[in-house]
C-alpha cells in the first residue's frame, strides 16, 4: 500500500495534539563533524518550516527549562496519519542517536459538555440574574451577543492558533474516582456547577493566559492534557495555585509532572541547547 492509498484518521470534531519531549544525547553530537552539525540543524529547520506550511497544522518548538527535558514540541493537526508521519521524521532529523524521547502525550481537542447552552444562557442568566424579559428587544440582544461570544469560544477550543507567548506549560490531568470523592458518581447538575466555578476562575486570567483543555480519555495515560501559554511564568504559578483551592481542583484532580518551556526562534534554540 503507497502513502497516498492510506486513509487519512481525522475525528469527527476537532483536532489531534502532541506533546513531545526529548534530551539531546551531546555525547553522540560532538563525535559530528561540522558539516554534519549543520545539515543535521539544516534538516530539522527544514522539517519545522514544512509542518508549519502545512495547512490547518500547528507547531510550537521550545526549550524545556530543567533536566526533565532538553527540548519540546507541540503538534497540532488533523491528520493522525499525518502527525505520526512528522512526530517520526522530528525524532530523526538530527541523526538516528540524537534525540531521546523522555516524555510525549496524545490527545484531542474538544469542546466541554459543561458549556453553557443557549437555552441556559436565556433561563438562568438573562432572565433569573438579570431580569429581563423573554423577547424582549433587550434579551434578543443579549442572546445575538452570547451566539457570537460562544462561536467564537468553541472555534477555539476545537481549532485554535496559539500566539508566540514565550512560556508554555504542559501537565495531564484526570479526574479522581475513590471514595467520596468520586467524580463521575456526581450527578451531571452538580458537576456543571462546579465546573462553571472552576471556569471562573481561569476567566479572571483572560489576556494573560491562554488555556487549551485537550482529551486524552482512552488515548494515553491521564484523562486530559492542559497547556497553557503566557508572556512570564508568575501567571502561570498564580492561576495554578488559584485553582488549586477550587473544589474540582482540591477535591476531584489528581496532576501528572509538570513541564515549563520556552518558545524560541530556532537559531536561539539551537544555540540555547547547546548545538
Amino acid at each position: 500500500m503507497s502513502a497516498s492509498e492510506i486513509s487519512p484518521v481525522v475525528p469527527r470534531e476537532g483536532w489531534h495534539v502532541m506533546h513531545l519531549f526529548y534530551h539531546v544525547d551531546h555525547a553522540q553530537w560532538s563525535l559530528y563533524g561540522d558539516d554534519e552539525k549543520r545539515q543535521a540543524k539544516t534538516r530539522l529547520t527544514e522539517l519545522v518550516q514544512e509542518i508549519r506550511a502545512t495547512p490547518n497544522t500547528h507547531l510550537l518548538v521550545f526549550s524545556v527549562t530543567t533536566p526533565k527535558a532538553d527540548l519540546g514540541f507541540m503538534l497540532l493537526g488533523p491528520d493522525l496519519q499525518m502527525l505520526n508521519t512528522y512526530e517520526k521524521q522530528i525524532s530523526l532529523s538530527l541523526g538516528p542517536e540524537i534525540l531521546s524521547p523522555v516524555y510525549s502525550y496524545l490527545s484531542q481537542t474538544e469542546s466541554s459538555e459543561y458549556t453553557t447552552t443557549r437555552e441556559q444562557y436565556a433561563a438562568e442568566t438573562l432572565i433569573g440574574e438579570k431580569g429581563m424579559s423573554e423577547g424582549s428587544e433587550e434579551f434578543e440582544a443579549a442572546l445575538v451577543e452570547f451566539d457570537q461570544r460562544m462561536a467564537h469560544y468553541l472555534k477555539h477550543r476545537l481549532y485554535p492558533v496559539l500566539p508566540d507567548w514565550p512560556v508554555i506549560c504542559f501537565y495531564p490531568m484526570s479526574k479522581r474516582r475513590s471514595g467520596d470523592d468520586n467524580w463521575y458518581s456526581l450527578g451531571y447538575e452538580e458537576r456543571r456547577k462546579l465546573m462553571a466555578g472552576h471556569a471562573r476562575v481561569g476567566r479572571k486570567y483572560s489576556g494573560k493566559i491562554l488555556q487549551l483543555i485537550t482529551g486524552s480519555t482512552g488515548l494515553d495515560e491521564f484523562e486530559w492534557g492542559v497547556t497553557l501559554l503566557a508572556k512570564d511564568t508568575f501567571d502561570i504559578k498564580a492561576i495554578v495555585y488559584e485553582m488549586r483551592f477550587d473544589e474540582v481542583s482540591a477535591r476531584y484532580a489528581e496532576f501528572g509532572d509538570f513541564y515549563i518551556g520556552l518558545q524560541l526562534p530556532l537559531d536561539v534554540l539551537f544555540r540555547r541547547i547547546c548545538l
